[in-house]
């Protein structure tokens, strides 16, 4: 039995809370290492990034950014692409939406103001996805290599847009000028006060909405029904009458569309203006997140909520446990990549076995 016939409750479960129970030994005997307790390190953790409403108010902010960087990465691969590029298309995507603001905020209500920022946003990260798409499609150039490419590019490129024209006349700070308070994402602690004064913002309910429509489209839909095809067999796609370099193209710009749409929860809800490396990273957590949640709107969602209640209670941990820096959550982060992903199938060979031995 290999992993293809395992059960999907195994592959879609089991699987994933192995490698996620086996990263978080590893992480608790570094804790122990460090001569602190794991055991009463992770009450601290849990605590704070769930129990506590103001806590997993900040949970569900970080996640909110993650859910679609998370879908950017796994729209990709349910076409066979492995999109590492999220980080730049939502880098992208933040200059997009920063050009909306700068030009309208002073003159539009924030019920248009905020569609056209969104629009803005998907519109730049799907433009810088666009290109490596169409050497993979057109030239054959390995998406994995380009988007990468395309990453420490665009990191330039913002760095050198940033300081050269974003900046305003007289400030220090590498970002540009604050936005209109009409401009800011309505915020959910101003109708749930339990949550806190937190920037959890309703774009955590545009992420829900995100996730509903992408686990509708890929499973229930003729387009999906296409797109799966294409990235689990790509010859019988190709004699099906399917477009391969059309659905590649079309793929890389609903995946580019989605990074982008990150950045508005991590500037429109947070910060009010684009700054250098706003990003931190969420681009290469949204690779963590389509592997751990097996590219299932659900998965994605609680993975997406884990990765932000190790920020946030990652964060409060360290202030109380001095023996514990900030980098060992990074640390962490890693070790759930490496056995959500290139450790993915080391627990299917025995898993295999034990149900092979139960049914007989």
């Amino acid at each position: 039995m290999n992993n293809h016939d395992l059960p999907r409750w195994v592959t879609a479960f089991v699987l994933p809370v192995l490698n996620l129970m086996s990263a978080l030994l590893v992480a608790a005997l570094v804790i122990l290492f460090l001569k602190e307790d794991p055991v009463e390190s992770m009450g601290i953790l849990i605590n704070s990034a769930i129990i506590n409403p103001e806590g997993l108010s900040y949970t569900l902010f970080y996640a909110s950014t993650f859910i679609f960087t998370g879908l950017s990465v796994s729209i990709a691969m349910q076409a066979g692409l492995f999109n590492i590029g999220s980080e730049g298309q939502m880098y992208f995507g933040g200059l997009g939406l920063t050009l909306a603001m700068l030009a309208f905020d002073s003159s539009l209500s924030p019920w248009a103001l905020i569609p056209v920022a969104m629009l803005s946003a998907a519109l730049f990260g799907a433009l810088w996805a666009f290109l490596p798409g169409y050497l993979q499609a057109k030239r054959g150039s390995h998406v994995v290599v380009t988007t990468i490419m395309f990453n420490y590019i665009c990191s330039q490129l913002m760095n050198f847009i940033i300081v050269k024209y974003l900046i305003p006349p007289g400030e220090q700070n590498t970002a540009s000028r604050v936005f209109a308070d009409s401009a800011a994402m309505p915020r959910l602690g101003t109708w749930f006060p339990a949550l806190g004064d937190t920037p959890l913002n309703i774009s955590f309910l545009l992420a829900i909405v995100a996730l509903a429509i992408y686990g509708v489209v890929v499973t229930r839909s003729s387009w999906g029904f296409k797109l799966r095809t294409t990235g689990l067999n790509p010859h019988a796609a190709h004699y099906a009458g399917i477009r391969i370099s059309k659905m590649i193209i079309i793929v890389m710009l609903i995946a580019g569309a989605l990074a982008g749409l990150g950045s508005v929860n991590s500037i429109m809800g947070s910060t009010h203006y684009l700054s250098l490396n706003f990003v931190g990273g969420a681009g290469f957590v949204g690779i963590a997140i389509a592997l751990m949640g097996r590219q299932h709107p659900v998965g994605i969602f609680l993975s997406a909520v884990l990765f932000g209640a190790l920020i946030q209670g990652g964060f409060d941990l360290s202030l109380e446990k001095q023996n514990i820096p900030p980098e060992t959550f990074i640390f962490i982060q890693g070790l759930i990549i490496l056995f959500c992903g290139a450790m993915e199938n080391f627990y299917a060979p025995v898993v295999a076995r034990l149900l092979k031995q139960a049914k007989a």
